[in-house]
């Protein structure tokens, strides 16, 4: 290579900060070795080849990107090459290019070769290993020599001799300065191949310097590694990457910086430090701010590079490197955010490396770096675009301010006689230390440097700055609608125009930010915001707000007990200074003063009849540090008239009060808002970090994750003070309590009145007076309430059990509320008698007379006159108002209604289909109701009551039969909850028929029973003639309460009436199972004969004429129908089941039925049932002609019998009878009708008999029935 080739390339490295639509640049260095003259007659021909885009693949499986590639081409030196250990990436070529055009074979073999050998080795002695070798054909030297060999033999040699394995590394170049197509795609083809290598050698050596870094980073615990050198390794990275105009990326790699050195500083600050940060410990010395409007601040970076950076250099350096790749990224919102951070954590950082700086300097850094932050994204930002982005900066407004403040108060220029010599000295000191403005900024007018420095020159341009950047601030928070930030500020405004005497522009600013402290509930900001609040109003003269604010300060227990004290004698030094004054009323709110905690009334119920007393207890608890002596203490009472007379009760009102007379008020603790009680509890975690390295413990904190219900907004329009200006009402109900000393904590308050006009009393309004101030509760929640009424008289019946027995003597009780009415003597009450109710008279009665809340009063006589139709009882004088209570015994007549049939209840009897529901339920007592009139001494109308008795006993009858012989049976059950006496049982026949006699079977002497059981009484019925057809009875018993010894009265017996018919047995039953003949026992499955004998034990009686009755005057017979019925199952009927007979109405006249059964079961089996019916025949003109069996096998029958009757014959049916299911199949002939007999009147001689039945011998199963 004969002449260099670095005056054919420009070797400035510089970043693309043009992007390009769908891929990125790569500039690369290349180094060319070979022939000169080669290079430079084809160099001019590289820009007019094509450049296409590349994919670009990382690893880590990293996106793959598109981009394109431009080289820079530099002359071969061996200094180029990387040396052993140097991490630079941008300072040596990517790929090395040996150029020939040797066509000759032996020039090859003389020169080309050797100089080929040594560029390899020079390579491979650097471990290079990305080299390429061009080989140019050109046909003129092709013509001017005719013996060279063919272009292929040194292209093979060349691949032979040195790219054994890598063919491709070897390309050929055609006639490149010609135009040709052929020209075109060697061209073409070249180009390729240079750029995939390129880009392979890129990517490897990009993936070798990372591993580097990375390598050096984990290198960080070893002694003598520097944060500084590290710096720089990894932002040559980032330099890369962004000359790749990747920003994201190389933001990343200061992102990594930057929290590798926050980390660092955290561990120094918890005692783990490393030896380079002291570095960063040099007391600062120049806070010139950030630097923003170059894209490398090459001065700091030198800083930095040769280990003299202090933190602030550091810091200013690395956030103006992130601010240059957020505005390439188009996200300049991002660079204020970030910077808010970066000032408040540079602040903390100073802290914890303990880094001397002169007092205001951070502050002045931290100014000039808010200003630059927010005029480097105005430059690059239109205004619609910085008008719908105030919420990122407005932050940094605010933080400006704030050390704008900060620096006043420093040096003087807020006190009220202006910096002082010391102050300008540190005013001085602090100027030096901005150093000289920088060129950038130097024309410009609003710099930041120069507002400082004016703001800084005296007072006035001091308050023109401060008051501007602190509207600004608030006019951006409002706007953004963060009101809390904006009264924040306003406070911060409020003290600066305190300091400077201006307190009516310092009110505003102080009442919003009291505002916002108490919706928030910051008890501490909203003490100290309201002290100064009371100084302002003092200094402007304002009474009434001043008195105001002064009591809720004396009742803040934030503050001291001094304090408070001081307040409160500011109120009462007004109360006693303004005594000569009385027209002047200030009138302040009564929480701050006193609190309600509690209030009794006497009665406890707060209801009062018209002239009564009423006592009001009231508990106060006083805020106030020191005893107050109240003028009078006053309650407006609310007066209002009910329409519904009902409500003018005192049982009524007595309902909807507190029983026990106490009405508590819920208490108030600060005056902070009502909705801070509601918030939800804080919810605090634990964190813990721990080192990755050796699981050790770094950092531990606490966290709230609830905070966004803490902190919503609870701000409302209204104004969370209580308004000065309290309403006053005028009655002309108010109950006072004059010369009160409130001491602090709880008082007792007293107030009596007496009612007059009847209604209800709503208490309204509390008012203390001290003096001309007036403490007043607008409205006392709950709502507290009494009432005053005017009764009328009113009386009570009641019994004083459940429920009122008849027969014993029963308490009832009276109760006369005398209401308006006063009760005289000679005033009674005039009761009505009742012939089935007594009123029994004692010796001697007494009333109690209470009070109307309840209270036992006295004692007093009463008398009880009765005539014939009147009982008069006399009542006891009795003033008004008040309740008179006595009992009176009162007696109803036991007796059963009038029952007939065989077996009847205490009611009307039941028909037979209810009999079974009867009997599962439960059996109920008969009421019977006793209505008595009552003329009221008090009215002119008539009260009628109304007491209902229960009849103690239900009885029932039956008829029993022993052949001929007839029993009747009465049951008594007590159904009540006493146990009852029996005695003198008789049974006597009401209509004295002759020749009838009714013998007792019973015990003679008395019988107990107790609740809920029975007891039974028999008698035999006799008679010597034909019996009457019907017997009418009535069943009488003495009876007593068995707990009580002796009556005072007698009582009279029960009684119950009932009628017995048919008494009288006509017809005698009996049945017989033999065995088959020859057998001795029945056995199951077999069929054994049912003999049935049916006798008639009377002649012909009146019962007997009747339809069935046929025959002359010598002989009559009657049809009966007979019917075997099995209800248990036990026996299977074969053939007829039933059949129609004709039976002589004569003494002892039999007729025998013979048929057949079979046992279904083995063991003692019961007789099947034998039923009787008299066969009544159908009144039409075909009934002659019917024979009787034919009805019976033929038609269906009408039977009126029992319904559980008609079961058992359909079971009987079901089993084969002769019975027809269905009526229409005969729908031309009569029916004929079945009417059961009495149970009286029949007799089954064989019911209980039982047969012996044994198992067939062939049956594997036994079956054996049990009775």
């Amino acid at each position: 290579m004969k002449a260099p080739l670095q005056n054919l390339v420009s070797t400035v490295m510089r970043p693309l900060f043009t992007p390009l639509s769908a891929a990125f640049c790569l500039l690369s260095t290349c180094s060319c070795a070979g022939e000169q003259n080669l290079f430079t007659s084809i160099y001019p021909r590289f820009p007019a080849a094509p450049r296409e885009p590349m994919e670009w693949r990382r690893s880590y499986g990293r996106a793959p990107k598109m981009i394109h590639l431009e080289s820079n081409f530099v002359q071969f030196k061996e200094e180029l090459l990387p040396k052993e250990g140097n991490k630079a990436l941008l300072t040596f070529p990517f790929l090395h290019i040996y150029w020939t055009e040797c066509c000759d074979t032996e020039v090859y073999k003389a020169t080309v070769k050797d100089d080929l050998t040594k560029w390899q080795n020079v390579l491979k002695a650097h471990g290079s290993v990305d080299w390429l070798i061009v080989v140019v054909e050109n046909d003129a030297k092709k013509k001017n020599k005719t013996n060279i060999l063919p272009r292929t033999s040194i292209v093979d040699k060349i691949r032979n001799d040195f790219c054994n394995k890598q063919s491709d590394r070897c390309v050929v170049l055609s006639d490149p300065l010609k135009d040709s197509s052929r020209t075109q795609e060697s061209w073409n083809a070249f180009l390729t191949k240079l750029r995939t290598l390129l880009l392979m050698s890129f990517t490897k050596n990009l993936g070798k310097f990372e591993d580097d870094m990375r390598t050096l980073r984990e290198k960080r615990t070893e002694p003598g590694w520097s944060f500084c050198d590290y710096f720089m390794v990894q932002e040559e990275l980032a330099f890369v990457f962004e000359m790749l105009q990747q920003f994201e990326d190389a933001l990343v790699q200061y992102d990594e910086l930057d929290a590798l050195f926050s980390q660092y500083v955290v561990n120094f600050g918890a005692g783990d430090g490393a030896n380079w940060l002291t570095f960063f410990c040099q007391p600062v010395k120049s806070w010139n701010g950030l630097v923003l409007r170059k894209p490398i601040d090459m001065e700091k970076r030198e800083l930095v590079q040769r280990r003299e950076a202090t933190l602030l250099d550091l810091r200013s350096y690395l956030f103006s490197r992130q601010c240059t790749l957020l505005l390439f990224l188009q996200r300049p919102w991002e660079v204020a955010q970030r910077a808010l951070e970066l000032l408040h954590s540079c602040v903390q950082e100073l802290r914890l490396l303990e880094v001397s700086v002169p007092p205001g300097a951070l502050d002045c850094w931290v100014f000039l770096s808010c200003l630059e932050v927010l005029q480097r994204i105005e430059g690059c930002c239109d205004r619609a675009q910085i008008d719908s982005n105030i919420a990122h900066m407005v932050g940094l407004w605010s933080y400006a301010t704030e050390k704008l403040k900060s620096l006043g108060y420093l040096c003087g220029l807020v006190s009220e006689k202006g910096p002082d010599s010391e102050d300008l000295n540190r005013t001085v000191d602090l100027l030096a230390g901005l150093g000289a403005e920088r060129p950038e900024t130097a024309n410009a007018a609003q710099s930041p440097y120069k507002k400082l420095k004016e703001a800084l020159s005296s007072v006035e341009a001091f308050e023109k700055h401060y008051l501007d950047l602190s509207q600004a601030t608030i006019e951006m928070y409002t706007s953004i609608g963060r009101t809390r930030s904006a009264r924040l500020v306003g406070k911060d405004l409020a003290e600066f125009h305190m300091r400077k005497r201006s307190p009516q522009k310092a009110e505003s600013y102080l009442q919003g930010a009291l505002k916002s402290y108490l919706a928030e509930g910051w008890a501490l900001p909203v003490t100290h915001t309201r002290k100064q609040l009371a100084e302002c109003q003092k200094h402007l003269g304002q009474v009434e707000n001043y008195l105001q604010t002064s009591s809720l300060l004396a009742s803040d227990h934030h503050l001291t007990e001094e304090e408070r004290e001081y307040f409160c004698q500011e109120i009462l030094s007004f109360a006693r200074g303004s005594a000569d004054s009385p027209g002047h009323k200030v009138v302040l709110p009564m929480h701050s003063f006193a609190q309600l905690q509690d209030l009794l009334f006497d009665p406890p119920n707060a209801v009062v009849h018209a002239g009564g007393i009423l006592s009001l207890e009231m508990t106060m608890c006083s805020q106030m540090p020191v005893p107050v002596q109240v003028d009078q203490i006053t309650v407006n009472v609310h007066f209002s008239i009910e329409k519904n007379s009902y409500r003018k009760t005192a049982e009524w009102l007595t309902k909807h009060k507190t029983p026990n007379g106490i009405i508590h008020f819920p208490a108030e603790g600060s005056p902070l808002p009502a909705a801070q009680n509601s918030l939800p509890a804080l919810e605090l975690s634990e964190v813990f970090e721990r080192s990755p390295s050796d699981n050790s413990l770094s950092t531990a904190g606490i966290i709230c994750r609830n905070v966004h219900m803490l902190l919503r907004r609870q701000e409302s329009g209204s104004s969370l003070e209580v308004p000065s200006g309290v309403a006053l009402e005028d009655g002309a109900h108010v109950l006072k309590c004059s010369s009160v000393t409130l001491e602090p904590g709880a008082n007792r308050v007293a107030f009596r009145t007496q009612a007059k006009e009847p209604g209800t009393y709503t208490l309204r309004q509390l008012c203390a007076t001290v003096g001309p101030v007036w403490f007043v509760l607008p409205h006392i929640y709950p709502i507290v309430q009494y009432d005053v009424y005017s009764q009328e008289p009113q009386l009570h019946v009641e019994p004083l059990a459940d429920s009122l027995l008849a027969g014993i003597p029963q308490k009832v009780k009276f109760t006369v509320t005398t209401g308006h009415y006063t009760v005289k003597n000679g005033d009674s009450l005039q009761l009505s008698n009742v012939e089935a109710m007594l009123v029994l008279c004692q010796g001697e009665n007494r009333a109690v007379i209470y009070s109307n809340s309840r209270e036992e009063s006295h004692t007093a006589v009463f008398r009880i006159q009765s005539s014939d139709k009147v009982t008069s009882i006399g009542l006891p004088a009795t003033p008004a108002y008040h309740v008179i209570e006595f009992e009176l015994e009162v007696l109803s007549l036991p007796s059963a209604p009038v029952c007939s049939g065989e077996s009847a209840t205490l009611g009307t009897p039941e028909p037979p289909r209810k009999q079974k529901d009867r009997q599962r339920g439960a059996p109920c007592m008969v009421t019977t109701d006793h209505k008595v009139s009552i003329d009221c001494p008090w009215s002119i109308y008539s009260t009628v009551i109304a007491l209902t008795f229960n009849v103690p006993f239900r009885t029932t009858h039956s008829l029993l039969s022993a052949g001929t012989r007839k029993y009747i049976q009465v049951c008594v059950q007590n159904l009540s909850e006493l146990d009852f006496q029996l005695a003198e049982s008789n049974l006597v026949d009401t209509r004295d028929t002759a020749n009838l006699q009714l013998t007792p079977l019973n015990v003679p002497s008395p019988q107990h029973i107790h609740s809920k059981q029975s007891v039974f009484f028999v008698w035999e019925l006799k008679w010597t003639q034909e019996p009457p057809p019907a017997l009418h009875c009535q069943f009488s018993v003495g009876f007593s309460p068995a707990s009580e010894e002796r009556l005072r009265i007698s009582l009279k017996p029960y009684t119950y009436q009932f009628q017995v018919e048919s008494f009288f047995t006509l017809y005698n039953v009996k049945a017989e199972v033999l065995p088959p003949v020859g057998a001795e026992y029945c056995r199951t499955g077999s069929l054994c004969s049912l003999e049935v004998s049916i006798t008639r034990l009377a002649d012909l009686l009146e019962v007997d004429r009747d339809e069935a009755l046929t025959g002359s005057d010598e002989y009559f017979c009657t049809k009966l129908m007979y019917e075997v019925v099995d209800n248990s199952s036990n026996w299977a009927v074969c053939g007829k089941s039933c059949g129609v007979i004709s039976m002589p109405v004569a003494a002892q006249a039999t007729h025998r039925v013979h048929m057949e059964v079979m046992p279904l079961f083995a063991g003692y089996l019961p007789l099947p049932d034998v039923r009787l019916f008299k066969y009544l025949p159908h009144h039409s003109a075909h009934s002659s002609q019917l024979d009787a069996d034919s009805w019976i096998e033929n038609d269906s029958l009408s039977v009126d019998k029992h319904p559980d009757d008609q079961l058992d014959c359909s079971s009987m049916r079901s089993r084969g009878s002769v019975y027809s299911a269905s009526s229409g199949e005969h729908k031309g002939l009569p029916m004929p009708r079945l009417q059961a007999l009495p149970t009286g009147q029949v007799f089954n001689s064989s019911m209980g008999t039982q047969v012996l039945v044994i198992p067939s011998q062939d049956d594997h199963v036994l079956e054996v029935s049990v009775t």
